[in-house]
């Protein structure tokens, strides 16, 4: 049996999501929580093999609440899903540790496929975004300067363009404020812009709000 947690702040989420997973064979449903307060407590007293993991759960964000995972529960796989683009946000879990990225819009029957293949220690994308990120960068312009983000980077401006201050993103991220200065420059200089206007419209180009 595939012991999986949820997490994620939706009850009808949780609920369809459970009901998906326990209709199949070798699945069990050790817990559904809806704040990172309530998965951490939960991963203390359950074993879960995979987590799935809502992008924007409440309290921490999903990518440092993955990065929380990993270093306290190193042995749990975590599958990342979310109703934000697949084409931003995949990479950027990916690289901070998931082991795959589902997107809320995906059919039903990738949910089995995708917790099955992470539970084997396999990563997981879906077809579509595997081709999207094989075709030529050129064609998507927004997405080509993302490539070049780093997941801090993302993490940052996404905060800013839901219209957090240097302040409050360094306390949200636990960074200096200088340090989130320097981010912002950094994005600045790597999005061709030179403004926070900008640097705001560029990030909605990038469906990051």
């Amino acid at each position: 049996m595939i012991k999986v947690l949820i997490a994620d702040n939706h009850p009808i989420i949780r609920m369809g999501v459970t009901n998906v997973l326990e209709s199949a064979n070798g699945f069990e449903i050790v817990g559904a929580v809806s704040t990172t307060s309530e998965l951490f407590e939960k991963l203390e007293k359950s074993n879960p093999d995979v987590v799935m993991l809502e992008m924007d759960i409440p309290e921490i964000n999903g990518i440092a609440t993955l990065r929380k995972i990993k270093k306290e529960h190193p042995s749990v796989r975590v599958l990342m899903y979310s109703g934000q683009s697949e084409d931003v946000y995949a990479l950027s879990t990916i690289r901070a540790g998931a082991f795959g990225y589902l997107s809320k819009a995906s059919d039903i029957d990738y949910i089995i496929t995708a917790v099955k293949k992470v539970s084997e220690g396999n990563m997981f994308i879906t077809n579509e975004l595997a081709q999207r990120l094989a075709f030529d960068e050129g064609t998507q312009k927004p997405r080509r300067f993302f490539r070049k983000l780093s997941t801090r980077e993302v993490e940052v401006l996404k905060l800013l363009a839901s219209g957090k201050r240097n302040k409050d993103v360094a306390i949200g991220l636990n960074l200096n404020e200088k340090t989130v200065s320097t981010y912002k420059a950094r994005l600045m200089k790597k999005l061709n812009v030179d403004n926070m206007v900008d640097l705001l419209q560029q990030a909605k180009a990038l469906e990051l709000y």
